[in-house]
Order: C-alpha cells, then structure tokens, then sequence
C-alpha cells in the first residue's frame, strides 16, 4: 500500500480524534461559552483544511512517483463471473469486452496489453492507434468502451458490465 492511501486514513482519524476532543472539552467544562466554542470550531475547521490541503499535495506527489489511489480489487472469482456472464470466464480473458474477439485479443497481446487492468489502463486513442496499425479489417473497430468494460472486470463488477454489455451494439454506446 503506497503512502498516499495509508494517510487518508490517518489524517481523517486526527481530524475526528481532534474534533471529539474539542467537543468533549467544550461539553465537560461549564466555563466555555458559545463564543469560545465559535473560535474552537473555527480552528478545527482551518486545521481540517490544512490537513486537507496536505492531503493533496500528497496524492499529487504520490502521482508524479508513479503511485496511485487505488479501490480494493477483490480477488478474480471465475464462479461468479461465470452465474453472472453466463459462460465460463478465465482471468483476463479480452474477448469478454465486448467488441473484442479473438484476432483483436491477440493484436493487443501483441502490443503487450495481456490483462483487464492493463486494458482499463490504456487510453481509447492507444486501442485506436493498435488497430489501424493492423489495418482496414480492424480500423474499422470502435474501441470507446473497451478500458471502461475492461475496469469493470478487473473490478469484479460482473453485474454491472452485463447490465451494460446487454445495452452495447458490438462495443459501441
């Protein structure tokens, strides 16, 4: 896990730990007045936007080194992807995106995208740029959606990928 996911956690444990001190101060001492309790609010609210701010600025760094927040893969689950797709389905199979067979499988292949994730990583004008490479038989292919159906299986979001397979024309919107 790369820096900038462990921090989130962790500023936003400081902020509620410093907010819940505040309001448990403010609360057991009968000293403080509305208007004290404006100021710490204040306060809390400018130290949450600094953290914030931190925040950013770390994710930002985090990206220019190559890391990236990243949501948490569930392992592959052929069973399941198979009672939701409806046929038997192996790990990073292209031919599932719809629109994709298996000539387009191996020009890809060949371009060295051989899994989903490496696929929802690729830009739509790439998948455009390999296939007119290989010629009128494949140029004639539009690739718009194959990153975001290949995400939707990295993802293990069997469900929503056949709701909107079952809405594509041959890969297209």
């Amino acid at each position: 896990m790369n820096a900038p996911c462990i921090l989130i956690p962790v500023i936003t444990g400081l902020i509620c730990a410093l907010l819940g001190y505040l309001l448990g101060k403010s609360a057991t001492s009968g000293n403080h007045n509305s208007k004290q309790l404006q100021i710490d609010l204040d306060n809390c609210r400018s130290k949450s936007a600094t953290l914030t701010a931190e925040l950013d600025a770390l994710k930002r760094q985090g990206s220019s080194l190559g890391f990236a927040a990243t949501s948490i893969i569930e392992p592959f689950n052929a069973k399941l992807a198979a009672s939701v797709l409806g046929r038997k389905i192996t790990e990073n199979d292209l031919k599932i995106i719809e629109g994709i067979g298996p000539k387009i499988e191996e020009l890809f292949n060949t371009s060295g995208i051989f899994s989903w994730k490496a696929l929802s990583e690729t830009s739509v004008d790439r998948c455009n740029e390999i296939l007119h490479k290989a010629g009128e038989r494949f140029a004639m292919h539009n690739p718009t959606t194959w990153p975001r159906q290949a995400r939707m299986a990295y993802e293990g979001k069997w469900s929503e990928l056949k709701e909107w397979q079952d809405k594509l024309d041959g890969g297209r919107e």
